[in-house]
């Protein structure tokens, strides 16, 4: 693993450190991404592994100083998200498989689907962020298969209180994502 995630962390170390503007800082990840996603040949397994009844979030690296986090998102057969946000930039590298999002907003009467599904299939990026957009959701492009992503927050995502909305009344719940290796993300 670490012969592909240890270029792409230095880059997202250096991008942190230089880029004070968050659409150079985007568009750096965005960059580092397409290389770490350009081969599928170095995520170990046990960090590939899909939950039977939802999808799986493992931590690969988080940045000393908390600046960033990488995960991958383990999507089982027809798993999705519910709607959520991230209140943090992101840059989302696809990886195997493939994943829909769709982006959201709130209304006074629920939430609403703003343009049309965005397809990831492998070696495709996209970003998230407050000022670009972050409420969104996610789900596995296959019925028959597992996909994976990775991503790359500007926090440790695992620990950070984010919301999820009600799709007919716009309700927000918080709630915090974890890792599904959280014994080992601990070391």
């Amino acid at each position: 693993m670490s012969e592909r995630l240890d270029p792409f962390v230095a880059a997202a170390t250096a991008a942190v450190e230089r880029c004070a503007d968050e659409a150079q800082l985007l568009d750096r990840l965005e960059h580092a991404m397409r290389q770490l996603v350009a081969a599928d040949d170095w995520l170990p397994a046990e960090l590939a592994q899909p939950h039977p009844q939802h999808y799986q979030q493992y931590l690969l690296h988080c940045d000393p100083q908390q600046r960033f986090s990488v995960v991958s998102f383990v999507w089982g057969p027809g798993q999705q998200t519910p709607i959520h946000d991230h209140t943090v930039w992101g840059v989302i590298g696809m990886l195997r498989g493939a994943e829909i999002g769709q982006h959201y907003r709130r209304t006074p009467r629920g939430m609403q689907a703003e343009g049309t599904p965005e397809r990831l299939n492998p070696g495709d990026v996209a970003a998230v962020s407050p000022r670009i957009g972050d409420i969104h959701r996610v789900s596995n492009a296959f019925d028959d298969r597992v996909s994976v992503s990775i991503h790359v927050y500007g926090t440790d995502i695992g620990r950070l209180t984010r919301h999820v909305f009600d799709p007919q009344t716009g309700a927000v719940k918080d709630f915090v994502s974890g890792y599904a290796n959280a014994c080992k993300a601990a070391t």
